[in-house]
């Protein structure tokens, strides 16, 4: 039996590790800016949903990773670290949230032939309901991006050997990069490099770690019983809230139906959905157990650090490979939310102001993801919690599919007022709550999942009797 090792929360790394991590990022990077400008977009339509021609496969293994990315690997293994493997319900449940998507809502907007979460809505709350929609999903886009900066630049100034900082230039430059150049058309295609290297960098890692821990019985025995219970630490509320606040993302998620739109017809945005959840149950177990041997071999470590630490245990090739998958999950990420923050600025706001034709709103989406890319490394060192940030920004985008679901199934709630003042309380209340660090152990994905039904609700049993105004006509009016 293989008993606990302690080390300090940076333990150093071989130069030679460092060089070939170096150098298999440098052919990566090639590789796939390569693909990049082969596969890039050539016109808007690219650009924003690649012309709706993408295979289901394609974009099956293109949300999955989009969805679980570098953060929810990082994210997993640190909270597994502190609370045991039950953390793997934070990916394993959208494991279940993919296939209820596809199955309730996906064929529905594929056929609204609208290619954002916020047109979709306008169709059944308006254009005040569509502008607020897109601010709150922007705002919730571009804190996602932080966590995937944030986590990314952890994995990479390990193997790297370089300040966190410049770790997280290194990301913003290159996804920027992709997003600009390639649009959904390279992204999509390009995912699919991306997620054989994810998945292979974690089994690569739980490898490793079941070899230091001597497997998962010694794991078993000398950790605290929660480690290996149903719950952890964590406890069947916060599960809840997980799976609620994933449901909700998935449903709601701007560049989840973006890459919904892409594809040919409706059915395939069902099966697309399934391939997506079938593809997060491995890597939910792998992660969970990686953390928890991160904590059974390294209890003193900085848990932001329980997956990365064993790349430092790893031949420098297998290192190298590691390091290679986590950029790869990174960089599949940041791009896809750099797009779809750009598609909804340039849909939402751009196009209604300047009445662009297809090329110069192809220009305008390019240069915008430029700003985009950079604009998340100024917040990325004020939230360390990567996990408790990323349900944050679910939460956000789960008062969203509150709204949304209720349009499509529910249309005698289909007033514009109630929908607009339910997501703005929704999005102030569950903001307050999270930086208010969740009181009364109420986790903020219930005030996300609460406001907006009861401010709608309210607006429903007691509307202005006098003087009410049409939100959709003044927004419209309003240039």
């Amino acid at each position: 039996m293989n008993a606990p090792v302690a080390i300090s929360n940076t333990h150093g790394i071989s130069h030679t590790a460092i060089y070939l991590v170096s150098i298999f990022l440098i052919i990566y990077l090639g590789l796939t800016v390569f693909l990049t400008i082969r596969l890039r977009s050539r016109d808007s339509s690219e650009f924003m949903v690649a012309a709706r021609s993408v295979p289901a496969i394609v974009v099956g293994i293109l949300m999955m990773s989009e969805f679980v990315g570098a953060k929810s690997t990082i994210g997993t293994a640190q909270s597994a670290f502190e609370s045991g493997v039950a953390a793997f319900w934070a990916v394993l449940s959208a494991g279940i949230g993919f296939p209820l998507f596809g199955f309730f809502l996906a064929r529905k907007l594929y056929a609204s032939g609208e290619f954002t979460i916020s047109g979709a809505i306008a169709r059944k709350y308006g254009r005040s309901t569509q502008i607020t929609v897109s601010l709150i999903m922007v705002y919730a886009l571009l804190l996602v991006n932080v966590g995937y900066y944030l986590s990314g630049a952890a994995a990479l100034s390990t193997v790297l050997g370089i300040r966190l900082v410049s770790a997280a230039i290194l990301t913003a430059v290159v996804c920027t990069f992709y997003c600009a150049i390639g649009g959904l058309k390279s992204i999509a295609y390009v995912s699919i490099l991306h997620t054989l290297l994810k998945y292979a960098g974690v089994l690569i890692v739980l490898a490793v770690a079941l070899r230091m821990t001597g497997g998962v019985k010694p794991m078993i025995d000398r950790l605290p019983g929660f480690y290996f219970s149903a719950t952890g630490k964590i406890g069947p509320a916060t599960i809840v809230a997980w799976s609620i606040a994933n449901i909700g993302a998935i449903f709601s998620t701007q560049y989840i139906i973006q890459a919904i739109a892409s594809l040919k017809n409706p059915e395939n945005a069902r099966n697309a959905a399934y391939i997506a959840g079938i593809l997060c149950v491995p890597i939910s177990i792998a992660l969970g157990l990686i953390g928890v041997a991160a904590k059974f071999l390294f209890p003193g470590l900085n848990s932001l650090y329980a997956f990365p630490v064993f790349m430092t245990y790893m031949s420098p090739t297998l290192a190298a490979l590691v390091a290679v998958s986590l950029a790869a999950s990174v960089f599949v990420g940041v791009s896809s939310v750099n797009l779809a923050i750009s598609s909804l600025i340039v849909k939402d706001f751009y196009s209604p102001w300047r009445h662009p034709t297809p090329a110069q709103e192809f220009r305008a989406s390019r240069w915008l993801s430029i700003p985009i890319g950079f604009l998340p490394l100024f917040l990325v060192f004020f939230f360390p919690q990567v996990l408790h940030l990323s349900f944050f920004t679910r939460a956000l985008r789960l008062s969203i599919a509150i709204v949304a679901v209720v349009g499509f199934y529910v249309p005698f709630f289909s007033s514009s007022r109630g929908a607009t003042v339910g997501l703005l309380g929704a999005a102030v209340a569950t903001t307050i709550w999270y930086l208010l660090g969740d009181p009364f152990g109420i986790d903020d994905i219930y005030v996300a999942l609460a406001t907006p039904l009861m401010l709608m609700l309210v607006e429903r049993l007691f509307p202005p009797t006098s003087g009410r105004a049409d939100l959709t006509s003044i927004s419209t009016n309003i240039k």
